[in-house]
């Protein structure tokens, strides 16, 4: 039993210390485990957190893990610590951002396919917000960019990964698709 406590007494320096997420296979790799072994130790961790006498929780995102303060404490922690900048995303930048989170990995030029309109002002809104982020190139003339989702995002949106996502309505998706295509003809007509 005092191997176990050990173990996740070092998961918690590790997560404390670093303050950000850490891939699983890192923190097994830290505390000479393996990586099913880590999942165990650190899901015990999180109903030990769950206690409504903790003031932190520990987060699961995508295969990652991060110490953070319980919601109902934000207010304490404000008195405290400089209030962070709230982040207020326009429709545009929303929109944008449903994009990428449901197209990952995308280029700009499909952004503006799906959405009409240029939109390098809300990317770089989105970048700017660490909600987005560079991917890599596409293998295609022009090498252009291609975008996706960080971990922000996912902390911001409270899901653990992007299958948690809602699932897309196909009678809403006919109607956009009907909509665009009778706007589309519209511009044609005139």
């Amino acid at each position: 039993m005092e191997e176990i406590e050990k173990a996740c007494a070092a998961l918690e320096a590790v997560l404390f210390a670093m303050g950000d997420s850490v891939d699983l296979e890192r923190l097994a790799d830290a505390v000479g485990q393996d990586t099913e072994t880590t999942r165990k130790l650190l899901h015990r961790m999180m109903d030990q957190y769950r206690r409504k006498d903790r003031g932190i929780q520990l987060v699961e995102l995508e295969n990652s893990y991060q110490l953070s303060t319980k919601p109902e404490y934000y207010e304490a922690l404000v008195k405290v610590a400089k209030q962070p900048k709230k982040l207020v995303l326009s429709d545009v930048a929303l929109e944008t951002l449903s994009i990428i989170a449901y197209k990952q990995p995308v280029t700009k030029a499909e952004i503006e396919k799906i959405r009409g309109v240029k939109s390098d002002h809300a990317i770089n809104k989105l970048i700017e917000y660490n909600l987005v982020t560079e991917l890599g190139r596409l293998d295609a003339p022009g090498k252009p960019i291609l975008f996706g989702t960080t971990e922000e995002f996912l902390r911001s949106f409270g899901v653990q990964s992007l299958d948690d996502l809602p699932a897309m309505n196909p009678v809403q998706l006919a109607d956009f698709k009907a909509q665009a295509e009778e706007e589309a003809q519209l511009k044609l007509d005139i």
